[in-house]
């Protein structure tokens, strides 16, 4: 790619070759559109933001809002209606909503509590391990890293072991599908057994409530109105699937990584305390968020010297923006003793009021998931390195994530 016009359309396309390598494309952009207008496939007016500092600026500034009512025509566009009654939620709205829901589901993710859950994580991925094969292939996403983060969810929600395996693949549809009227079909099939669920699950709640998070959120609101039916459905739709979708892409992103550049994980084996510095720079260097959950402008808005227009909506290329070098040194380099990588340093998690609410849970998860697995098996390897990774190809570049993540836990000599 050698023109900016080049790279904006195989950013608005999403072809297999930008999925492999968005860096590069991204790099451009920043360079010479730092503000980038696109016309994606769903016909709205959207413009891509780049740079760090308009990254971090734009993911708190009050005139893009996040409330998906103000933007209904564009969100019925690109999502449909059936999507509508999952998403009356924290991570669609605007304070003072938004505070209170947020205030409401916080107590679960704070650092005291998540702390709390490391004895049961622990046991979680000890039990994934012993489940694995050792000495022949096998694809690491669906044996451990998915299973990891969806079980932690579902029982801090109360969701039964049961109906797990139901769970993620609903999930998992409504993440992947496309643009084409199949696609679009069973996305919808997903929004509404998902929606189903997790009604019926409220009200088996009531009857018998549990020592689960669901259980309280019911509690409050049918003893203090402090959420609505709808936004309980949707709340509870929204930490099962942000819970556990973007933790299990950044294990498997932060396992090929680890596995392809040997120092970095020699450097992390020979001294654990790195790990957490290690998390923060993998998040920073090739993290399972790609971009930020729409946005539109209530108001014309400038950046780097675009205007965005009233109505319009935007993009924040995290990844982007955890590349530029005008924050981070050697941004195209892993490098888990980088100097100054502090935990607020980088995007990952995003910034400002909307800043992901289980970040502490996904480090802890992501921390102890690479801990136990490299101890356990110190020579393990990908199964296949000369292929390279084969990455998700999605419509809407959100996530970040491997396809499949093939590896051999104890090669034979």
């Amino acid at each position: 790619m050698t023109t900016t016009q080049e790279a904006v359309t195989a950013a608005e396309r999403c072809t297999p070759e930008f999925r492999r390598d968005p860096h590069a494309v991204y790099a451009q952009l920043r360079s010479a559109a730092p503000v980038c207008p696109m016309r994606p496939p769903h016909g709205n007016d959207t413009y891509l933001i780049t740079r760090y500092d308009d990254a971090r600026a734009a993911l708190s500034d009050p005139r893009l809002s996040k409330d998906m009512y103000g933007a209904m025509d564009a969100y019925r566009r690109i999502f449909g209606d059936s999507s509508v009654a999952l998403d009356d939620n924290m991570l669609n709205s605007d304070a003072p909503k938004h505070t209170r829901l947020r205030r409401l589901a916080n107590s679960a993710f704070t650092p005291r509590r998540v702390e709390a859950l490391r004895p049961r994580i622990e046991e979680i991925v000890q039990g994934l391990l012993d489940a694995c094969p050792t000495r022949e292939r096998f694809d690491l996403l669906p044996a451990f890293a998915f299973p990891l983060p969806i079980i932690v969810i579902c029982d801090l929600l109360g969701v039964p072991p049961e109906d797990r395996s139901r769970m993620q693949h609903l999930s998992t549809t409504v993440a992947q599908t496309g643009f084409g009227e199949e696609a679009k079909r069973a996305q919808q099939e997903a929004e509404e057994g998902l929606h189903a669920y997790f009604t019926q699950l409220i009200t088996a709640k009531r009857k018998r409530p549990g020592d689960d998070l669901l259980s309280a959120l019911i509690a409050v609101r049918d003893n203090d109105d402090g959420l609505t039916e709808s936004e309980l459905v949707s709340t509870a739709f929204l930490l099962m699937f942000a819970g556990h979708k973007t933790t299990a892409y950044l294990i498997g992103n932060a396992v090929h990584h680890l596995l392809s550049h040997p120092a970095q994980l020699r450097a992390v084996r020979e001294n654990p305390e790195l790990i957490r510095a290690a998390v923060e720079e993998l998040v920073r260097y090739d993290g399972s968020v790609e971009s930020a959950t729409f946005r539109y402008a209530t108001e014309d808005v400038e950046y780097s010297g675009t205007l965005i227009p009233k109505g319009a909506l935007v993009q924040i290329a995290i990844s982007s923006a955890n590349r530029d070098p005008q924050k981070f040194d050697r941004p195209d380099e892993l490098d888990v003793m980088r100097p100054g990588n502090a935990q607020d340093a980088h995007l990952g998690f995003g910034h400002g009021g909307h800043y992901c609410l289980g970040a502490p849970l996904a480090r802890m998860e992501t921390q102890l998931a690479l801990t136990r697995l490299f101890d356990r098996f110190p020579g393990m390897a990908l199964a296949d390195p000369a292929a390279g990774p084969r990455w998700l190809e999605v419509p809407f570049p959100a996530f970040r994530g491997l396809a499949e993540l093939p590896v051999v836990l104890d090669p034979a000599d």
